[in-house]
């Protein structure tokens, strides 16, 4: 079969807030071949990734993305790598073509998925699924109180393990953030995995970030995810030579597999943290799974969004047993919880399991993509480039 068609749908909440929270908006990719249909979704502008599947081209190396796509033919594995490869040459520099690459690689799967009866999982090379461990994912509370709320709001739920990330942590003063990590861990209790997101807050600033440490070392936090922002390696590898018991985390910023090798091999974490709808998709993903086994790093997924990311993000490790961890959002906007019509949910044992259905396993509700529908036309020179399609 080829790819026959790409259809993309930017959704939104009426309102976008100014805070860290990645569920507001979406890229909803749609890809039709040989009868069947592919999911997946981009994380990241939307209105930006549908400009870099339409824009005119620049030169030989700036090509819109849908040209490297449309027409291909799909007929196996091999070929979603070599469409892959294709986009990252034709739109070399075309910035935003890896996070509009991921959507697209994911749609492929999902629809490979589908038209071979089987999970994508299972076409990645794996025998099974193995469950993941949900950690309960949110953003600090605004005050402290509000942190020990939500943290032993999770524990109710049944959640062993929960992160805080992101709000006013590392802009205040250190007694306030000593302040949060102590009620996250009173919240959690003396058993539960505590993780700490710092947002990138530091940008390279190692002094600043190592005050921090003997509050998480006290508390048993597992890691610090994002002391800094993903370029700065040395700035990863100096703290975390200083970091004792506690990991640093990091590569959800990752826009491709080179950037996530480096944050394994110079920047020392110790889990490595990949969303497949900015990394290039379940293609790049899976390579960084089997790079970071050979490397003795644990992989965890990246999803802030809705279930179909989660799966999507599940897949590239989810034959890897060790690895158990997944990131688990339980505060999402109205959006990404409405817009699949199945869900991920804790089984008896709070445990994650990847439905062992065709492809993804999920489906867009077309009543969300309806409600959160945002109508978009660009048009150069006289010529209509995109227009929101039909369902």
């Amino acid at each position: 079969m080829i790819v026959e068609s790409i259809d993309v749908f930017y959704l939104s909440m009426p309102q976008v807030l100014d805070i860290g929270d990645g569920s507001q908006d979406t890229l909803l990719v749609r890809i039709t071949g040989g009868g069947y249909v592919g999911w997946g979704e981009c994380e990241a502008s939307p209105l930006v990734s549908i400009a870099s599947l339409v824009c005119p081209m620049s030169h030989s190396a700036c090509k819109p993305v849908q040209a490297s796509v449309l027409g291909q033919e799909l007929g196996g594995v091999d070929d979603i790598a070599r469409i892959g490869d294709l986009v990252r040459e034709n739109s070399l520099d075309l910035l935003q073509a890896d996070h509009t690459l991921s959507g697209i690689d994911t749609a492929m799967w999902d629809l490979l998925g589908r038209a071979r009866g089987v999970p994508v999982y299972e076409l990645l090379g794996y025998r099974c699924a193995f469950p993941k461990t949900p950690y309960a994912s949110v953003l600090f509370g605004e005050t402290p109180q509000e942190t020990l709320e939500m943290a032993r709001h999770m524990r109710r739920l049944g959640y062993r393990a929960g992160k805080f990330g992101w709000g006013a942590f590392g802009r205040d003063d250190l007694q306030a953030d000593i302040d949060q990590v102590v009620a996250a861990r009173e919240g959690l209790g003396e058993d539960g995995v505590l993780l700490i997101d710092a947002g990138t807050v530091w940008v390279d600033d190692v002094e600043r970030a190592s005050r921090r440490l003997p509050v998480l070392q006290d508390c048993r936090v597992t890691w610090l995810e994002e002391p800094f922002v993903s370029g700065a390696l040395d700035a990863y590898r100096q703290l975390a030579a200083a970091s004792g018991t506690v990991r640093l985390a990091g590569g959800e910023g990752s826009h491709n597999t080179y950037m996530a090798a480096h944050m394994i091999d110079h920047g020392s974490v110790g889990y490595i943290q990949i969303d497949a709808g900015r990394v290039g998709g379940i293609t790049a993903a899976k390579q960084v799974a089997d790079y970071a086994q050979a490397k003795g790093v644990t992989y965890v997924n990246h999803t802030f969004t809705s279930h179909l990311a989660l799966s999507a993000s599940l897949q590239a490790y989810a034959g890897v047993e060790r690895d158990h961890l997944c990131e688990y959002p339980i505060a999402s906007k109205p959006l990404a919880v409405e817009l699949t019509q199945e869900h991920l949910l804790p089984d008896s044992a709070g445990q994650i399991r990847l439905p062992d259905a065709p492809g993804l396993g999920i489906t867009p509700s077309p009543e969300a993509i309806v409600k959160y529908l945002v109508d978009v036309e660009i048009r150069v020179g006289g010529k209509t480039l995109y227009r929101t399609p039909d369902l």
